[in-house]
């Protein structure tokens, strides 16, 4: 094991510091599997891999009288960078450094979500001076695209009848309770028109934005690149004859959308007014943004000559169901204060192969029937607009919350007990694999609990190091008082 480093708890940040030299971003999974398969087999424990990849390693109780228990994490991350950041997701390590009380990446997202809590389920692996009982640590795949992971988990994997997930990010809260979600897929087929001559070519680049978890962050109300670049180029195209050459923002479903860009032309005489309505519309949109997105940037260029362009009837269409396709939250909880209920988010417009522009959007609710009526929704939106074709994926159910859970009150008393405090009792926007796992075995008993994570899912991911250390005191009581 790699001990080379100072942050405490060692046996944590170790693993955490070795899991971050392998390639782990959301399917590409084969290196860190391999890696959790050598490492059941180097420490002598029962090791199985099912078919979607989903590592199983097991460890005897340390007392007959113990009751079994399942740890549970994901082995992916999300893989986001900072433009001007050179970094190989698929072959280089992730490099991070401590600032004061916080751990970040340098230029990219951290892997805290969920790393630490896959460091943490090797350290209690690893360790001779833990009590608990018969162990079982599920590391699940591809949970950032869609819980694939869990979603193919066979009923039978796991027999354990109390699980603790180690996905949450604040260490002074316990889940009970997550979101479902499902992603609709639109796609515009366009044909390729020469682009005409006398006219300026432009590229127009947002950025700058937070960003962040498309289910954490969407109740702040920051900027959507997707959304900023495509207000814009719908307005232009009222006053201008306006063709796009090419256009994309975002990356990832559960992501909200940092950067934006579309590379356009309009006639030379209007390249002056060009100018004109950008610095207006940036007037209005930082007036707007002003205390959310303080290091918004929108910034026009002069590009080189594009031979082609869409169609004008597939871009006339395009951005008017992009400019009407609904993101951000829909509906508060009326039962938990504060609670997301329903949200959707427009996450990313990316040009394919032969000539498809696809529009991946992702919705949530803590409501089955809120879920599909949003989802409906967006996709009436593009059928409006002539999509090519629409899809929903398979998506993943909520976790109802049970306040009689016997987990919930020997976790609650043990983080009582340890810190002075009773700690918050939540249910979460995001979506967590729990609901997966209840759905497949009902009698599960779950809560998640992690350390304090900020901006997942984005470059200004970081991870609070005195609560990691707060976290792991929090998991090996929890493991003990079992």
């Amino acid at each position: 094991m790699n001990t080379n480093t100072s942050l405490l708890p060692t046996e944590v940040w170790a693993y955490f510091s070795e899991i971050s030299q392998i390639p782990r971003g959301s399917g590409n999974m084969e290196k860190i599997t391999a890696y959790l398969q050598d490492f059941g087999q180097t420490h002598g424990l029962e090791t199985r891999t099912d078919e979607a990849g989903n590592i199983l390693i097991r460890k005897p109780a340390t007392s007959k009288s113990a009751r079994a228990v399942a740890l549970q994490s994901h082995i992916d991350m999300v893989c986001e960078k900072n433009s001007g950041t050179t970094h190989d997701f698929t072959t280089d390590p992730i490099r991070f450094s401590a600032d004061g009380d916080w751990v970040q990446a340098q230029g990219t997202t951290l892997g805290a979500d969920n790393g630490i809590g896959v460091a943490a389920m090797l350290a209690v692996l690893a360790a001779d001076n833990i009590k608990h009982g018969n162990l079982e640590c599920l590391f699940t795949v591809d949970e950032e695209i869609g819980l694939l992971g869990a979603l193919a988990l066979k009923k039978g994997f796991l027999s354990a009848n109390v699980l603790l997930n180690l996905d949450s990010e604040d260490e002074e809260e316990l889940y009970i309770g997550c979101a479902g979600g499902i992603n609709t897929v639109a796609v515009f087929d366009y044909e390729q028109e020469l682009s005409t001559v006398g006219y300026f070519h432009f590229r127009l680049n947002v950025s700058g934005l937070q960003g962040g978890h498309s289910g954490e962050d969407i109740n702040k109300e920051r900027g959507n690149a997707n959304k900023i670049l495509i207000r814009f180029l719908w307005h232009l195209a009222q006053k201008a004859d306006l063709r796009i050459s090419q256009i994309g923002g975002g990356s990832a479903s559960n992501a909200i959308p940092r950067e934006a860009f579309a590379v356009a032309i309009v006639p030379f005489n209007f390249k002056e007014q060009l100018r004109v309505e950008l610095n207006l519309f940036i007037a209005d949109i930082e007036n707007e943004l002003a205390q959310k997105e303080p290091n918004l940037q929108i910034t026009l260029e002069s590009e080189t000559a594009q031979p082609f362009v869409i169609d004008k009837n597939t871009q006339k269409r395009l951005l008017n169901a992009l400019y009407a396709c609904p993101h951000g939250v829909i509906a508060m909880s009326a039962d938990i204060a504060g609670l997301v209920e329903t949200s959707t988010n427009l996450a990313s417009i990316k040009m394919l192969a032969d000539n498809k522009i696809e529009v991946v959007t992702s919705q949530r609710s803590a409501i089955e029937s809120a879920k599909y009526n949003i989802m409906y929704m967006v996709e009436s939106v593009f059928r409006l607009a002539g999509a090519s074709r629409i899809s929903h994926n398979e998506g993943y159910p909520g976790w109802q919350p049970n306040v009689n859970s016997k987990i919930l009150r020997i976790s609650s008393k043990v983080y009582e007990r340890l810190f002075g405090e009773k700690p918050r009792i939540r249910a979460i926007h995001a979506g967590l694999e729990c609901g997966l796992f209840v759905q497949k075995k009902p009698r599960l008993d779950i809560v998640s609990f992690g350390p304090t994570i900020l901006n997942p899912h984005s470059p200004d991911e970081k991870v609070k190091i005195s609560s990691v250390g707060r976290f792991w005191k929090w998991l090996v009581a929890v493991l003990e008082a079992i």
